[in-house]
């Protein structure tokens, strides 16, 4: 192994990959070699430092420097001006605009400051394509110890003191749920890790196997080994192609280094592990419907019980859980139940992982404790909202989720304060919404989401969200009735209590928690044909106010000959030939276009 007195790290997370860090790396490697510095200073292709808003990130160590949106010509100044001659470039560091960028390390950003890292503690630092930098970071230590020191119900029994949860959405302890396939009778099982990661904005699964795929594959290892079991299974979307070939480089080291196989480590203990594929179905994403899935049917979802710990795939035992979960689980071992518990709160002990999007300035990947407030994640890691605008609400949990009001933005993070006020934690996706969102649309949104993915199996999902989408179709285009908001309650209750999986039992809860914290809105759409948040066409009208200055840019740009006017004098929009196209709003230099 070679040794460098400098390393410069490179996002290859899908996010910086698609924004040219392999362009980065070339030039890295071509400008050191041109300065006579390939052998002092080492290139390091990483998984996603979280920060995707400011990428493609670079970081230089020793000294953190957290370079970011570095573009290919910034290459040559950063070699000839930091490496060769140790002179930071100001200009490239990363800072918020309320950040002084002088300097400015990792541990400096804001984004960074009120985070703990624990599932991401090896994303963004070390190479994932070797298995080597994992090792070193204390990498396959907890499988030798589990397999040395401790028993099969040992393990578990961590675990179980742990508190961990599953971090897939559900919240079923970890502990519990190894316990329960571990006493199923039979020689054959199966362990099974869900990254069929197919919630709108989320990418926490994604990043973990890009950044670090060598900790899922110890903790699948540990769980075989506490389960009885000797054969796993990694379900993964095809639209992950990092993810996908990072894994498979990962598997391929681990058996050539014994970590995986036969006699692992020396011992009589033998696992390994296999990909597959998914082609996207978001029901695939329910534990029933991946195994089936997996046994190479079509993805529908089977009713509980039995459960899968009791007869999963291909009828055998099996335990699943989500990259997340799996990710958590090695730290656990080798620090502890009570290392582990001193994180978070007493019912949700740990961290969890976020993809924070939407109406947000830093937009990435979060760690942070449970019980961490909403407020500090949206303002003091994310930055709180562009353009001064007002924060109205964030949806959790994906489309099994609701959308939480700005009343009450200081809710602690966990699994059971978020089920009480109408959401959930879901795996981790986390979309802000400003003032300019319509509540009503962003459940119409998700809504239509679950129509398309649904499997169609079950009538209550496949008719009922149909029906309910319908209504809100017709109240987002003006044409709601009085009654519309109870029908859509009655549908949603039933829906909840009959449809056959977990996918659809949740899939009203966006309307749900949208009518319970926005039901003024809801009303508006349908008493007064108003959409407050001026959002929906139908509702609204475009005006020119007596800011115009008649210079036409907006004329010229119709595309419909909407609009009237002569030169230097104030135009006008004939409504009934205007198709709210908004061209001539973008247009506009002086604001003198608005919506009504």
């Amino acid at each position: 192994m070679k040794f460098y007195r400098s390393h410069i790290l490179v996002c290859g997370g899908t996010g910086c990959s698609s924004s040219g860090a392999g362009a980065l790396i070339d030039r890295f490697n071509e400008q050191l070699k041109l300065h006579a510095l390939d052998q002092e200073v080492g290139v390091v292709k990483t998984g996603c430092f979280g920060l995707c808003e400011a990428g493609p990130v670079v970081i230089v160590y020793p000294e953190g420097t957290f370079y970011s949106r570095v573009r290919p010509e910034d290459v040559d100044l950063i070699v000839s001006e930091h490496m060769l001659k140790g002179r930071i470039v100001r200009k490239l560091v990363y800072h918020h605009e309320t950040e002084e960028p002088a300097g400015q390390s990792l541990n400096d950003v804001e984004f960074y400051k009120h985070q703990t890292r624990l599932a991401l503690r090896n994303c963004g630092v070390i190479d994932p394509e070797q298995i080597d930098e994992y090792i070193a970071f204390d990498g396959y230590k907890a499988l030798a110890r589990a397999l040395t020191e401790m028993s099969p119900q040992q393990v578990i029994d961590v675990l179980k003191e742990s508190g961990l949860r599953g971090r897939g959405g559900g919240g079923f302890p970890t502990g519990l749920k190894w316990q329960f396939c571990r006493n199923s009778p039979g020689e054959k099982k199966y362990v099974i890790c869900n990254a069929d990661e197919g919630d709108p904005g989320a990418f926490m699964d994604r990043s973990v196997l890009e950044g670090d795929p060598n900790a899922v594959l110890e903790a699948m290892a540990l769980c075989g080994y506490a389960i009885g079991s000797d054969e796993g299974y990694i379900y993964v979307r095809a639209e992950y192609p990092i993810a996908v070939r990072r894994l498979e480089i990962a598997i391929r080291q681990a058996r050539e280094y014994g970590l995986l196989g036969n006699g692992i480590l020396g011992t009589e203990f033998n696992f390994d592990i296999h990909i597959r594929l998914g082609a996207g179905a978001f029901v695939c994403g329910e534990e029933t419907a991946l195994m089936t899935s997996i046994e190479g049917h079509r993805g529908e979802p089977n009713p509980k019980p039995p459960f899968p710990a009791q007869q999963g795939l291909f009828g055998l035992p099996s335990n699943i859980n989500n990259v997340e979960t799996f990710a958590n689980i090695p730290q656990i071992l080798l620090n502890g139940a009570d290392w582990f518990r001193s994180m978070g709160t007493r019912r949700s002990p740990g961290t969890k992982v976020f993809a924070l999007g939407g109406k947000i300035n830093n937009t990435g990947l979060v760690e942070v404790a449970m019980g961490t407030p909403l407020r500090k994640v949206i303002y003091d890691i994310g930055g709180g909202i562009p353009k001064g605008k007002r924060f109205k609400a964030v949806q959790t949990g994906g489309p099994s989720g609701g959308c939480i009001p700005e009343s009450l933005i200081d809710v602690p993070i966990e699994y059971d304060s978020l089920i009480e006020i109408g959401s959930m934690m879901g795996s981790g996706g986390m979309i802000v919404m400003d003032e300019d969102n319509c509540m009503v649309d962003i459940a119409r949104f998700f809504l239509e989401f679950t129509v398309d993915e649904s499997c169609g199996k079950c009538t209550p999902c496949r008719v009922g969200t149909r029906r309910m989408l319908e209504i809100l179709d017709r109240i987002v285009s003006g044409k709601g009735e009085e009654g519309d908001l109870e029908q859509l309650e009655i549908l949603a209750e039933s829906i909840n209590d009959t449809a056959l999986c977990g996918l659809g039992q949740t899939a009203p809860n966006p309307v749900l928690s949208t009518i319970k914290y926005f039901r003024e809105e809801y009303e508006a759409h349908i008493r007064d044909k108003r959409c407050p948040a001026r959002h929906c066409k139908e509702l609204l009208h475009l005006e020119i106010t007596d800011k115009c200055r008649g210079c036409t840019a907006c004329f010229r740009v119709c595309p419909v000959g909407a609009i009237t006017g002569q030169p230097r004098a104030r135009h006008a929009i004939d409504t009934s030939k205007c198709i709210k196209c908004e061209s001539c709003i973008e247009k506009c230099h002086f604001g003198a276009i608005i919506k009504v």
